[in-house]
């Protein structure tokens, strides 16, 4: 068994006395100490692997053409342990490639020659900037910690945000033709610009891919959320393989809709609940708002369509001889309100909303308002993009996913539940049809 004795520890009082910081600097010594060995021990373990492969190859005075050949220099490497002092074996690899013509080369897969952090450390470093840490803090934040600031420095953290821009940039000219989005919420997020006179407008969507689960379709900036804005992503969505999706949900006040009837004509729309009532709520009077909210969740959290349009004509009797403008924002839009009605009902919370984008950029509102807006438009892009890329590995499917391809597949469904087609086809079939 490993014990660990304070030096000069002759009595208990002395061993009382050791400060928590102390004792605790001594676990991380010996957490290091322990990764280092490990680390070291697998590095020798992939060399000796790799030369005991090609051992029996050898040159015309049979000497052998991979061979140890001494180590590379120290260097440390930050671990979820901290800073770590590896010495990684070298390879001399005499053999010749006969098609290039050129020496072969070991590279070690556990520890690549450019790799100075863990994939771990490189995954906290984006969200701790993202989450408000600025690049001049990361050294003395993390440097303690760690054991080492190296890698930390703000030149770092800068270069680290221009691969993200780089990425986003990437994802927006990604091929969309091996995926179906089957629905998709939209919405335009409005971030400050430091260094600008002009707000940036994110123009984002999300999609459910027939399997259920939830995906970043596209972000881009756009003018205002212009109809001819998102006209251009649509377009540039269709040019790279996207189908139109069955049902498309979002803020009635979005240029988006004409845009969609442009592109994508065949697509329903739902408009988002939590923008209508905000918008409802703001034509009344305070003193009206707990009974006009009452009577829209009975429209919007009714049991059918049938129930929903009797709970829409009881709100007009209540309040449109007082409040017609504010009657006019639910009757002008009926149709689009209630078309969530028309898919299963484990799938109407998904999509009475757009709360899928409003609660992934809560975050993306709380490191611009730490850091006052990205500096840039293409810093704000790429700030966003990655933001939403750690969200998205937490977003959980849609509920009761393999409904999803039966909407695909033109299935019918009438009060949330399905209905059988005329022909009486089973819905095992139309289940096989959408796979």
């Amino acid at each position: 068994m490993f014990t660990v004795v304070p030096e000069h520890a002759e009595d208990e009082a002395h061993s009382a006395s050791l400060q928590l910081g102390e004792s605790t600097s001594l676990i991380d010594d010996i957490v290091r100490e322990g990764a280092r060995r490990m680390l070291a021990e697998a590095l020798q373990a992939e060399v000796d692997a790799y030369i005991g492969q090609f051992s029996a190859e050898r040159d015309e005075r049979g000497r052998r053409l991979v061979v140890r050949n001494g180590s590379h220099q120290p260097r440390d490497v930050l671990t979820s342990a901290g800073a770590v002092e590896v010495t990684a074996p070298r390879v001399n690899d005499k053999r010749i490639d006969p098609d290039t013509g050129e020496r072969a080369k070991f590279s070690s897969a556990i520890l690549p020659p450019w790799c100075r952090k863990t994939p771990r450390i490189n995954e906290v470093l984006p969200l701790l900037y993202l989450h408000g840490l600025s690049t001049s803090d990361f050294g003395p934040a993390l440097g303690q910690f760690l054991g080492s600031s190296a890698g930390l420095s703000a030149p770092v953290i800068t270069r680290m945000t221009e691969t993200w821009q780089a990425e986003q940039r990437a994802f927006c000219q990604r091929d969309l033709s091996e995926v179906d989005y089957v629905y998709m919420w939209v919405d335009g997020i409005h971030v400050n610009i430091r260094l600008a006179e002009h707000k940036l407008c994110l123009l984002v969507m999300i999609g459910v891919r027939a399997d259920g689960r939830k995906e970043l379709i596209a972000l881009t900036d756009g003018y205002r959320e212009s109809t001819e804005s998102w006209a251009d992503l649509l377009r540039d969505c269709a040019r790279r393989g996207m189908r139109a999706p069955i049902l498309a949900v979002g803020d009635g006040a979005l240029g988006f809709w004409g845009a969609l009837r442009e592109v994508f004509p065949q697509a329903r729309e739902q408009r988002c609940w939590f923008h209508k009532i905000a918008n409802v709520l703001g034509a009344l009077p305070k003193s009206a708002h707990p009974g006009a909210k009452k009577a829209l969740a009975e429209i919007w959290n009714a049991e059918d369509k049938t129930h929903a349009r009797a709970a829409v004509k009881a709100f007009e009797a209540a309040y449109g001889a007082k409040f017609p403008k504010a009657v006019a924002k639910i009757t002008d839009d009926v149709e689009e309100l209630l078309a969530v009605y028309d898919f299963p009902a484990e799938h109407w919370i998904h999509l009475r909303t757009t709360n899928p984008i409003e609660s992934t950029f809560a975050t993306v509102r709380h490191r611009t308002k730490i850091t006052r807006g990205p500096g840039s438009r293409a810093a704000g892009l790429g700030m966003a993009f990655k933001l939403i890329e750690a969200a998205q590995a937490r977003w959980r499917m849609v509920n009761a996913p393999h409904l999803v391809a039966l909407v695909r597949a033109g299935a019918t469904f009438e009060g949330g539940k399905l209905v059988e087609r005329p022909d009486a086809q089973p819905v095992e079939t139309i289940t096989n049809a959408a796979a």
